[in-house]
């Protein structure tokens, strides 16, 4: 019982899974793929439509994942009512026996009479107990009966609602199946558009790393900027790579520390439409990108919040592009750029969850992102694994 009680857990695991992973498809279809994000560039289709095909592919391995597992509990479930009824059998056949030869000795022989033919009190008493013992007996033989016939009932019960629920988990991964056939086939269609016009595609990627470029490098030299500043206000100006910690930015830091992986998200609600790090390309995936940050797709009129307690130490502004912010956590540093308006200014103190500004929406693409990062000191962090299911 313990091994199916693992497997009880483990399906729900999966299916806690799935559950996500289909609510992920749903937001990228709602956020990236609404009709208002029909006039959004092909660019942008291209790298929303390989994203929900990620997505789509983890979703069908979960769920041949469940399927996998409910074939396992089925083949054990038969297993089981196989043996159940052999033994059912046995003690059906037994119990008969026992109450046929209770019957007959019942007609041979009175009971009082049994008793009563003893030679000594001793000997009557221990008739007596005999026949307690044999009566209590038969009574949880016929117990034993009935429970085992229940649970025979309970397992043929479960092994037809885990067939059902077999079938409902093939339907689901042969429509997952379906859909992401159609969003691959879309995919090649974008990409025979891209390569009619390679040269005007290939200009927007290079246009786009060159803006992320300047958002970095200007996000990096604010960090050292505020370093350098905070240092020599403490009177050392030695170290300019990491902060010189107060007692009580030192606290501030080993909290927010302690809450890695348990951090908010900078946004309300939303989903990751681009991760930390090395990623390929959609278009041309033997180029490689790398990402300093990640970035989040949102509603419009989403407002960026603070993930944690903090200071303001620095606005961005990039020339052409939109506004951020920078908030120091003792010698963390979370980054909240392309807002559009903003509701701080440097040397404010601000609490998790406060407002720090809204998210630009872009009326070419209909998109609304944030772009986050994280540093400690100058080492850049991957968001991902600080902040809460990112």
């Amino acid at each position: 019982m313990a091994r199916l009680h693992g497997q009880t857990n483990e399906q729900k695991a999966l299916e806690a899974k799935r559950e996500q992973l289909q609510k992920e498809i749903d937001e990228i279809n709602r956020l990236l793929f609404a009709e208002k994000k029909e006039k959004g560039t092909v660019l942008d289709q291209m790298s929303a439509l390989d994203k929900k095909i990620n997505v789509r592919q983890q979703l069908i391995r979960v769920t041949n994942q469940q399927s996998n597992l409910l074939n396992r509990q089925i083949n054990a479930n038969i297993r089981n009512i196989g043996k159940l009824r052999e033994d059912l059998k046995f003690q059906k056949e037994e119990y008969a026996t026992m109450i046929q030869k209770s019957y007959e000795n019942r007609s041979q022989q009175n009971r009082l009479l049994f008793i009563l033919s003893s030679e000594n009190f001793f000997q009557a008493f221990k008739r007596y107990q005999y026949m307690k013992q044999y009566t209590k007996y038969r009574k949880d033989q016929g117990e034993k009966l009935v429970a085992k016939t229940n649970e025979l009932t309970q397992l043929n019960k479960d092994l037809s609602e885990q067939r059902r629920q077999k079938d409902l988990l093939v339907a689901a991964n042969l429509k997952a199946r379906k859909e992401m056939m159609q969003e691959m086939n879309d995919q090649k269609a974008l990409l025979g558009t891209i390569r009619e016009n390679e040269s005007k595609y290939t200009a927007s990627i290079r246009k786009k790393e060159a803006e992320a470029r300047k958002i970095d490098q200007q996000i990096e030299r604010l960090i050292r900027n505020a370093i350098a500043a905070s240092n020599k206000k403490a009177g050392n100006t030695t170290n300019s790579s990491r902060f010189v910690l107060t007692p009580e930015a030192t606290i501030l830091a080993n909290n927010f520390s302690a809450n890695k992986g348990k951090l908010i998200w900078p946004v309300e609600k939303g989903i990751k439409s681009q991760g930390f790090g090395v990623y390929r390309d959609a278009i041309y995936p033997g180029i490689k990108h790398e990402s300093n940050g990640v970035i989040i797709a949102t509603d419009e009129g989403a407002q960026a919040r603070a993930i944690f307690d903090g200071e303001v130490i620095a606005i961005l502004s990039v020339p052409g592009g939109n506004k951020g912010v920078q908030l120091k956590h003792g010698n963390y540093i979370s980054t909240y750029y392309n807002l559009s308006h903003l509701y701080v200014k440097k040397g404010d103190k601000v609490t998790a969850k406060e407002a720090l500004g809204d998210v630009y929406t872009n009326r070419l693409n209909g998109q609304t992102q944030l772009k986050f990062y994280l540093y400690k000191d100058t080492q850049r962090l991957n968001p991902e694994e600080w902040i809460y299911r990112l």
